[in-house]
C-alpha cells in the first residue's frame, strides 16, 4: 500500500495550487496559470484513471460502464465543453474553431500517438511485431466504424448540428448495450499498477477510495477547467505561439495522459491487448460523445439550440481526423496492429503536426496541406481494405452474430491450452 498512499499524496499535492489559485481568484501569469491548471487536471486524471480501471475490472453493467467510459476522459471533455459553451454565449468569437480544435487534436492524438506508441512499446519488450486482438473485439472495430463513416455527412453540412449529437450518443449507447451482452476480451490477471494495490483492499474500502478519488477529482476539474483553457489562449498570445494550435495538440496531450497512462501500464505488463482495446474504446468514447457535446454545450452557452459551424479550415481539421479514423480501422481488419501499420500512422501524424506548425502563418497552405493529407489518409484506406475484404466482412458477421465470438472466443481459449500443454510435454 506505500506505493498508492505515496501516489495519492503527489496527486493531492499536485492540486492544491491550482485550489488556491481558483480560491483567491489569483492569476499572476498566462504561462504559470496554465501549468498551474493543467497539472491539477493532469493529477485529477489520473485518480480518476486509478478509481475507473478498479470498477472496470469488478463490475460489467451497462451503466457503470458508460459512467467508466466517460470518466476516463472527463478532462478532455471539461476543457472542450468550456470552449463550446464560450462558442454559444459569443458565436462569432474564435471559441467555436477552439472548440473544434480541442476535438480533433484529442481524435488524432489518440490514433497517431497512443496506438503507434503501445505498438512499439509491446515490439520492445516482448519483441512481437504485433498487437494480436481477440474476435470479440470486432465489436470495438464495427462501432468506431460506424461514427467514422457517418463523419462525412456532418462535412456536407459544414457544421455539427444537436440531430447529429442524438445520432452519436445513440451509436454510443449501442455500443454499450453490444458489449454488455459479449465475454470480456481481457484476461483474469491482476490490474497493473496502482489498481491493483487498490483491490488488495477489503471491498468496502475499494469503494469507498475510488468514490473519494472521484469525487475530489471531478471537483478538481470542474475548478481548473475554466481558468486552464483560457489560460491556453493566452499564453499562445504571450509566447506569440498560434493559440488555436495550443489548444488542439498541448491541451489535449496534458488530458489525454492518465488514460495513456494506464494504457501504456496494460502494455508493460504484458497486457498489449488490454492496453489497445482500451485506447480503441477511448477513440469510439470521443469519436461519439465528445463531439455530440460540442453542440449540445454550444446550445446551452447560447440559450437556444444551435449547431458548431465549421469553417474552412475546421472542414479540413475534421475531414483529415475522419480520414485517420478509416486508416487505423483498416489496420484493424485483421484483428492486429502491426509495427509497419503503427510506424504509418506515427509518422503521418509528425508530418500533420510539423507541417501545422510550418505553416501558421499561411491558412491557405495549412488547409491545403490538411486537404492533402486527408486523400492520403483515404487512398492509404482503399489499399488495405482492398487487401482485407475478407477480413472486414467477417468482422461485420461476428458483430452480428454474438453467439460467433463465443464460439471463436472458445476456440481460441482451447487452442491456447492446447499449445500450452504441448510446450509443457516438450519441456518436460
Amino acid at each position: 500500500m506505500r506505493n498508492l498512499r505515496i501516489s495519492i499524496a503527489i496527486a493531492i499535492l499536485a492540486v492544491v495550487p491550482a485550489i488556491y489559485f481558483r480560491a483567491v481568484g489569483w492569476r499572476p501569469d498566462p504561462i504559470l496559470d496554465a501549468a498551474v491548471f493543467g497539472i491539477a487536471i493532469l493529477a485529477a486524471g489520473f485518480m480518476l484513471s486509478w478509481g475507473a480501471e478498479t470498477a472496470e475490472g469488478q463490475i460489467s453493467a451497462g451503466l457503470i460502464l458508460a459512467v467508466v467510459a466517460i470518466i476516463t476522459v472527463l478532462p478532455e471533455y471539461a476543457v472542450d465543453i468550456y470552449y463550446a459553451w464560450r462558442a454559444g454565449q459569443a458565436p462569432q468569437s474564435n471559441y467555436v474553431h477552439y472548440a473544434a480544435a480541442n476535438m480533433t487534436g484529442a481524435n488524432r492524438l489518440l490514433v497517431g500517438m497512443a496506438w503507434p506508441l503501445l505498438v512499439l512499446l509491446h515490439w520492445w519488450r516482448s519483441r512481437n511485431r504485433a498487437i494480436s486482438l481477440a474476435p470479440v473485439n470486432s465489436v470495438e472495430i464495427v462501432f468506431l466504424l460506424l461514427p467514422s463513416l457517418y463523419a462525412f455527412t456532418i462535412l456536407l453540412k459544414d457544421s455539427i448540428a444537436p440531430l447529429d449529437a442524438a445520432v452519436l450518443v445513440g451509436i454510443f449507447a449501442l455500443y454499450l448495450w453490444r458489449v454488455t451482452k459479449l465475454p470480456k476480451a481481457r484476461d483474469e490477471q491482476e490490474e497493473p499498477g496502482l489498481a491493483a494495490e487498490i483491490e488488495q483492499l477489503p471491498p468496502g474500502q475499494q469503494w469507498a477510495l475510488m468514490i473519494g478519488l472521484a469525487v475530489v477529482a471531478g471537483a478538481v476539474i470542474f475548478l481548473s477547467a475554466e481558468p486552464f483553457a483560457e489560460a491556453m489562449v493566452d499564453s499562445g498570445r504571450v509566447l506569440g505561439i498560434d493559440e488555436f494550435l495550443l489548444i488542439q495538440w498541448l491541451a489535449p496531450l496534458a488530458s489525454e495522459a492518465p488514460a495513456v497512462t494506464v494504457a501504456i501500464l496494460f502494455v508493460l505488463s504484458n497486457r498489449a491487448v488490454a492496453g489497445l482495446t482500451t485506447m480503441i474504446s477511448d477513440k469510439i468514447n470521443q469519436w461519439t460523445l465528445l463531439v455530440a457535446m460540442l453542440p449540445l454545450a454550444m446550445s446551452v452557452g447560447a440559450g437556444n439550440l444551435m449547431a458548431l459551424p465549421l469553417d474552412a479550415r475546421q472542414h479540413e481539421e475534421f475531414f483529415l481526423t475522419a480520414a485517420q479514423s478509416l486508416f487505423g480501422l483498416a489496420l484493424l481488419l485483421r484483428l492486429r496492429l502491426g509495427l509497419i501499420g503503427a510506424l504509418t500512422l506515427a509518422v503521418l501524424f509528425s508530418a500533420q503536426v510539423g507541417l501545422a506548425f510550418s505553416f501558421r502563418e499561411d491558412d491557405a497552405l495549412t488547409i491545403r496541406t490538411l486537404t492533402w493529407l486527408g486523400w492520403v489518409y483515404l487512398a492509404l484506406t482503399v489499399v488495405v481494405v482492398a487487401a482485407n475484404v475478407n477480413g472486414l466482412a467477417q468482422i461485420v458477421l461476428t458483430t452480428l452474430r454474438p453467439h460467433q465470438i463465443l464460439e471463436a472466443a472458445a476456440e481460441k481459449r482451447a487452442s491456447e491450452a492446447r499449445d500450452s500443454d504441448w510446450l509443457h510435454e516438450k519441456e518436460s
